[in-house]
This record gives structure tokens, C-alpha cells and sequence, in this order.
């Protein structure tokens, strides 16, 4: 039972005793003024007594006791005991879990009851008058409280537990609060008065009997020595007396980790190889330095000691997934020049505290010793890489660029020169073999391709003939050698009741060619001493035009067709052009300007064909197909 209805409880009951109270001050008496006051035969006009009085015992039932008893009495002040009165029991509970004697008013369980399923009952209470059938007392109302019995035993509703705390940390550190609770009635006696306490996990760990807190009572507990712990809490109620109930929870507390440990390099002494033909980025090794720590604690970063003048050569880079520092060629290498490197790797973690630690115990340190291997080695190319650029309209035989390789080994063998004869861009280019000159081998044209990229070999005349090999990446510079053309094959028409100054058709163009300044086109129509009296080309000056009536009234009686001559030119240097003749058919258009027919009549003249001629042959097509013996 809640807190609010517990109290609701309290206060029905302290109403009912003033009730009491009063009723027996206001003239309940007993002996010969009882005798006085009792109920007799009315005579005529006789007035009823207006006070009367109910005595009752406060009523209490224990729960879960199954004999049935007599647990309280109700009674009139009225009542002589001459049995002249009738008591009735009415309200919640009345004739399943209690009944009253109709004649004495005593009131008997009928069943065993459960506090935690109901705590109290609402009931009302009737005096009626055997005689008149008349209530004796005004109808009241009454409660019947369940008393609790420690019947329940204590839950934990959260568990399992899980908690954190820090390693190191000082004792009476908070770890979590364990919180039991009981069924039974908290205000009635120590039914669920709870205690706790520890059955496992001491003495690294206590709990405060009352609240359940478990706190730290062991200093210096290490994660690295035991990372985890399990404590098991013991809850018992009528606050740890004999005869009561108990449960118990399993808390897993685990250690997180702090900084209290420095990184420690495996060895002393590492020693690496690595051939003089190393390009720059090649791993020359790994060294891994141990933490103890986990997470963030045990992140470090490698670094080279700055003041020898190997770490110009070399440079170290931290793995961050295995923790390793990974030793990395930063320049080229030459047995004939350096054959041997000591370098001195640091290794330091990234956050330090020095509450857990001396700042110089975050660090360590290694020494690399670094073996240069001698071999022979191709020839090596002066740039990693050659770009050039060339005009598409270059003449054959024209010099592109020049590639140069030479021998690093002591005797620096001739080399000679020579393309991937698999590349089609070597057949665009021809190359001297003997002084790396690359020149044009043929026209070249931007608009099928504008990059080549040539690969070149150098390569050794000796019995070895080692080689290696470059790209050389050619652009071809645009010129303005293709002539725009008109975007798509047009099908203007112009409808009969069009008016001078209606918008036809808007044209666009296209070019291959790729001027820096982007395109701008300009259209016209072919020079004529006279003026077109039907349509003209108005220029957009956007890269378009549009083809515009000139007159009105166009009628396909008069004529069906007209032919547009339309020049396109672009801004190239020289400019290029070229003439476009469209056809603008004549159409009997729907309201909406639509042309059903206009598409149809275009295809039919431009086969050369009448339309009369068209529809006859497709008037035969349709017929040939549905004949299933055709």
C-alpha cells in the first residue's frame, strides 16, 4: 500500500474515533438513562430521538490467517440486546471476505486475506428497526484495515549490477547504490525494514547497511594486477532480526584504467636491412614499445632524435590500430656514399599525469642500426615524371620534350632509350634512343584524342640490360580546325494563322573544338541582296537564335514548305561556319498550336514522296499485316 493511501487510511480512522467520541458526549448513556432512552412502543405523534451513537471497535484483520474469526462488533447505543435490531453489512468485501451476525453486529472473516493484493476495505454499516423496518442509525461508513505480516521477501528489481571506478582511486570511493525493496507495509513494524550487507568482495569493497551504497574500503587496488571483481550483496528485512527474509544481488565492479603506466621498449637494439634501391616511403621496419595501460592511457607516438643527422634519412610513423612504430625511408639511398645508420627511436605516450607518474617515466627510448644493401641498379630517370604540352596542327618531326636517365652504379653504363610498343600513343611519337628526344610521329588531332601518355624505358647495354621506365603525359593544345554545327536535326513548322514576329523554332550549336574562352556562336542567314519576306533569324547573343515569322496569313493552299539556309559561326581565330538548310513546314495547327501532321508530311518530303503516294503505301503496309496468308 502506497504512502497516500496509507494516509487516506489513518485519516478514516481518526474520523471514525472522534465520531465515537462525540456520539457519547452528545447523550449515550448506559444503566437506568439507557433504560430511559431505549426504543418502546411509539405512541401516537411520538417524535423519534434524533441522536443516536454506533460503537464499534476499531477493526483490524491480520493478513494471511486463515481461521475465521470474529474480528470487530458493531452496535447501536440503541441496542438493549433484546435482539429488536437488524444490522447489515453492505461495501467492498461484504458476504466474500466478511459477514456481520444480523443480530449481535459481529463481524467475521470469511477468507484469508493478502495486504500486499488489498489493504483496507470500504464498508457501510445499517441499524434497521425489526418493527418498522426503519434505520435505527443513519447508514455509515466504515474501513477495516489488513495488518501485515512479513510475508514478502526482499527483490531487487535492478539487477544485475554493473559499475566502473577508477583504479587508484581512495577508499570510500562511491561505486553504485544497490536498492532493494519489500512488498510488505514500511509502516508496520520492521516487515520491510531492510539492512544490507556483504557476502563477497571484502575487503576491497563494503556497503553502507542502510542505503545500499557500496564505496571502496581498499587502497591502491591496481587494474593491471585484477581488472574486474564481483561483490555479492545481501539485503535482509525486520532489519536483520532472526525469522525475517533475505535476498542477495551480484554487483560486477571492474577497475577502469588510469595513466599509471610509461611505454617500454621490447628491445634494445634493432637491427634492420634495406637495399640502396629503396625508393622513398618503403617500411624499413617496426618497433613496438609495450603499455600496460589500455584505451587512451596506452596511445603513444614515435619519434626519431632530431639531433643526429641520420633522421634526416629516415622518419617514423605510428600505427594507430597496432601501436607500432613503423621506420620509413625519407630520402634515397646509395651504398657507395653510406652503408650504415644508427638512429635512436623515442617512444612517449600521448596524455601523461603526473599525480601517477614522473613526466620522464611517460617515455622511452631504442636504438635502430640500419644496414645499407649494395645492388645493381637500373638506370634512374632524372624526374619522376615528364608533362608536356604540343599544338594538334604540329608539324611531324617536331621535338616534344626530352627524357633523361643515367646509371647510379659505379660504372655507369650506357643507356638507350625505347616506348612500350603496346601503347597506341607510342605510335603517335617517335623517341632517339640515344639521347631520350621525343618527337611527332604523325598529325595529331585534339578532337579524337586530347592526352598521350607515352611510357618510357631506359635501359642498361650491359649483359644485365636492368631498366626502368617513366610516363610522359602530352597534352594537345586545341585549334580552331571543325566548323559549330547546329545542336540537332531541326523540324520547324509554322502554323497557318501564325502573325508576323511569332517565334518558330530556337536553335542552338555545337563544336568539337575546345577554345579557352568557351564558345560563342552566331547565327545569320546566307548574305542575299534581298531580304527573306518570310522568316529571318534573330541572334540571342546567349549562344542561341530563333527562327521568326516576317509576315502573316501562312496558308498550305499557298504553299506547304519553305527553306531556311542558317549560317553558324564561332569566335575562333580564324572563325569557321557552316550553312544549315532547314525546312519549315506549313501547318493547319489545333487551338493549343500542336501540329498533329506537320512530323508525318516533313518525313514523307524529305523521301522525296507525296504525301498522297505516303498514305497509300502505309495504308498497304497495315493491310499486308493483318492478312494472315501475306
Amino acid at each position: 500500500m502506497g504512502v497516500a493511501e496509507d494516509a487516506k487510511v489513518r485519516s478514516v480512522l481518526a474520523a471514525l474515533t472522534l465520531l465515537a467520541l462525540l456520539s457519547h458526549t452528545n447523550g449515550i448513556a448506559e444503566g437506568p438513562e439507557a433504560a430511559r432512552l431505549a426504543p418502546g412502543p411509539r405512541a401516537a405523534g411520538q417524535h423519534r430521538r434524533l441522536k443516536r451513537g454506533w460503537i464499534w471497535k476499531q477493526l483490524f484483520v491480520p493478513e494471511e490467517d486463515p481461521t475465521l474469526r470474529v474480528i470487530g462488533q458493531l452496535k447501536s447505543d440503541s441496542d438493549r440486546g433484546e435482539f429488536g435490531i437488524q444490522y447489515i453489512l453492505s461495501g467492498e468485501g461484504a458476504g466474500d471476505a466478511f459477514e456481520i451476525d444480523e443480530y449481535s453486529g459481529e463481524i467475521r472473516t470469511l477468507k484469508k486475506l493478502d495486504r500486499e493484493e488489498k489493504a483496507f476495505y470500504v464498508l457501510q454499516a445499517q441499524a434497521i428497526n425489526r418493527r418498522s423496518q426503519e434505520p435505527e442509525e443513519p447508514q455509515s461508513e466504515f474501513i477495516i484495515k489488513v495488518q501485515d505480516v512479513n510475508d514478502n521477501a526482499p527483490q531487487f528489481p535492478d539487477e544485475p549490477y554493473v559499475a566502473s571506478v577508477p583504479e587508484m582511486c581512495p577508499t570510500g570511493t562511491t561505486v553504485v547504490q544497490v536498492t532493494a525493496t519489500d512488498a510488505d507495509d514500511p509502516m508496520f513494524g520492521n516487515n520491510a525494514k531492510l539492512i544490507y550487507s556483504i557476502l563477497q568482495g571484502e575487503p576491497y569493497f563494503s556497503v553502507e547497511p542502510k542505503t545500499g551504497i557500496i564505496v571502496t574500503s581498499w587502497p591502491d587496488m591496481d587494474r593491471e594486477a585484477k581488472e574486474e571483481y564481483l561483490v555479492v550483496v545481501q539485503v535482509k528485512d525486520m532489519l536483520g532480526l532472526s525469522g525475517g527474509y533475505s535476498a542477495s544481488t551480484t554487483v560486477t565492479v571492474s577497475l577502469s584504467d588510469i595513466n599509471d603506466n610509461g611505454p617500454i621498449f621490447q628491445h634494445h637494439l634493432y637491427t634492420f636491412a634495406i637495399p640502396e634501391d629503396a625508393v622513398a616511403g618503403t617500411t624499413v621496419g617496426t618497433v613496438k614499445a609495450e603499455d600496460a595501460d589500455t584505451g587512451i592511457n596506452a596511445r603513444m607516438t614515435y619519434s626519431l632524435q632530431i639531433d643526429l643527422q641520420e633522421n634526416a634519412t629516415f622518419t617514423i610513423r605510428t600505427d594507430p590500430l597496432t601501436q607500432e612504430g613503423v621506420v620509413l625511408l625519407a630520402k634515397p639511398l646509395d651504398y657507395e656514399t653510406k652503408r650504415r645508420y644508427v638512429v635512436v627511436a623515442e617512444a612517449i605516450n600521448e596524455e601523461t599525469d603526473p599525480r601517477f607518474l614522473p613526466l620522464d617515466e611517460f617515455s622511452d627510448r631504442t636504438t635502430l642500426k640500419i644496414m645499407v644493401h649494395d645492388l645493381d641498379e637500373p638506370p634512374v630517370f632524372l624526374s619522376p615524371f615528364y608533362e608536356w604540352k604540343v599544338a594538334e596542327n604540329a608539324a611531324a618531326g617536331i621535338a616534344v620534350g626530352v627524357v633523361s636517365a643515367r646509371d647510379t652504379d659505379a660504372a655507369n653504363d650506357a643507356v638507350r632509350y625505347s616506348f612500350d610498343k603496346r601503347s597506341d600513343a607510342a605510335k603517335a611519337f617517335a623517341i632517339d634512343p640515344l639521347n631520350g628526344t621525343i618527337s611527332i610521329a604523325k598529325a595529331l588531332d585534339r578532337e579524337t584524342s586530347a592526352w598521350h601518355n607515352v611510357t618510357v624505358f631506359a635501359r642498361e647495354t650491359t649483359q644485365k640490360r636492368l631498366s626502368s621506365s617513366v610516363v610522359a603525359s602530352i597534352k594537345v593544345l586545341d585549334i580552331n580546325d571543325n566548323a559549330p554545327q547546329l545542336a540537332g536535326r531541326y523540324q520547324p513548322y509554322v502554323c497557318e494563322g501564325a502573325q508576323a514576329g511569332e517565334l518558330i523554332q530556337l536553335l542552338s550549336a555545337t563544336d568539337l573544338d575546345e577554345p579557352s574562352q568557351g564558345h560563342h556562336f552566331y547565327f545569320s542567314m546566307v548574305p542575299d541582296k534581298h531580304i527573306n519576306p518570310n522568316f529571318t533569324i534573330r541572334d540571342n547573343q546567349d549562344n542561341t537564335a530563333g527562327i521568326v515569322a516576317r509576315r502573316s496569313t501562312f496558308t498550305r493552299k499557298d504553299r506547304r514548305r519553305y527553306l531556311l539556309p542558317v549560317v553558324v559561326t564561332d569566335s575562333g581565330s580564324p572563325a569557321l561556319s557552316s550553312t544549315a538548310t532547314l525546312t519549315i513546314s506549313v501547318c493547319s495547327c489545333q487551338p493549343a498550336g500542336h501540329c498533329p501532321s506537320g512530323g508525318v508530311e516533313a518525313l514523307a518530303l524529305s523521301m522525296g514522296v507525296s504525301l498522297q503516294t505516303f498514305v497509300t503505301l502505309l495504308v498497304c503496309l497495315v493491310l499486308a499485316a493483318a492478312d494472315p496468308l501475306s
